[in-house]
């Protein structure tokens, strides 16, 4: 698997939407939240263009990721935001040029589809991390979640994946695993399935966190998956926040009766996710999760793209 090469200060980013429409008051503070980091912006035709609630139609969403990996002075790529409609330009990407130019690439939610995609069709590590028209915008955009995202777009060496002091991780099943780490959200993560690009989870640690998604629907969601074959194919298992999902109680319920017979190491209530603070993950990179004692450590194989 390649890692892409880290960003740097002075690199170009590519802003882009894969998914939902970004407000366009939004749009001017989330380039000024990156070029604080030290980065230049490039700002792709679906950071402006609205169609009902995409950013445009399936083929200039498709057209605005063909673009910034096609362009070699963009260093990275950055979505604005999640939302809805990510699946829908899976068909016609183009995934040997996007194999042909690996880049930093980042987004959450919607963006698990690509993320799925990148990582097994085109072997390069891309980024689970909060969103600029999103998170980087918000009053509440705090200290541990810059350094998580800094730490893994700009730096090289092994990455300690440790939730704030405050909100200790839990175990769920015992023991330690290694593999690859794949996932994202659930409800895209469920939607792979039985589609050309069905998440691949064998040998993998799978993490998974979801947004107002009711724990019915969590419920039925975790049985496809298991009925899927999935979790009994995976390593490990790292669950991350559920925001308004209902109880945690009942979510706790749920992923015992689904999980724990697997007998797999299994770590809950990592921050990451549709909250803040939260963490960002490097999928696709080499994972060793130790349950025991809630140690989660990422390491970067040592193929670089350039």
């Amino acid at each position: 698997m390649i890692r892409p090469r880290p960003l740097k200060k002075g690199d170009t980013v590519g802003l882009i939407s894969v998914s939902g429409a970004v407000p366009p008051e939004k749009v001017q503070p989330a380039i000024a939240s990156i070029e604080r980091l030290g980065l230049k912006v490039v700002a792709g035709e679906t950071c402006y263009a609205h169609q009902g609630y995409f950013a445009g139609t399936a083929t200039l969403r498709a057209a605005d990721v063909h673009r910034m990996f096609r362009d070699p002075t963009i260093d990275g790529v950055f979505c604005m935001r999640g939302g809805y409609g990510a699946t829908k330009i899976l068909p016609q990407l183009d995934f040997d040029m996007i194999r042909a130019h690996p880049k930093v690439f980042a987004g959450y939610s919607d963006v698990t589809a690509l993320h799925i995609a990148f990582n097994q069709l085109c072997g390069f590590i891309t980024y689970h991390t909060p969103m600029p028209s999103t998170e980087f915008i918000k009053q509440e955009m705090d200290a541990y979640t810059w350094q998580s995202f800094k730490q893994h777009m700009m730096t090289e060496e092994a990455i300690h994946l440790e939730n704030p002091v405050s909100q200790p991780m839990t175990t769920l099943v015992a023991g330690c695993a290694t593999g690859q780490l794949v996932g994202g959200n659930l409800t895209l993560v469920a939607a792979s399935l039985g589609t050309p690009y069905d998440i691949d989870t064998k040998g993998k640690i799978l993490f998974l966190e979801d947004i107002d998604e009711n724990s019915q629907r969590i419920d039925r969601m975790f049985t496809q998956l298991k009925l899927a074959g999935k979790f009994d194919e995976a390593a490990g298992i790292l669950l991350g926040a559920w925001t308004n999902c209902g109880e945690h109680s009942v979510l706790q319920t749920i992923f015992r009766e689904m999980l724990v017979s697997l007998n797999k190491p299994i770590i809950a209530d990592i921050a990451c996710g549709h909250c803040l603070p939260t963490m960002s993950l490097p999928l696709g990179a080499t994972i060793v999760m130790d349950a025991d004692h809630r140690r989660i450590i990422a390491f970067y194989d040592k193929e670089t793209g350039t």
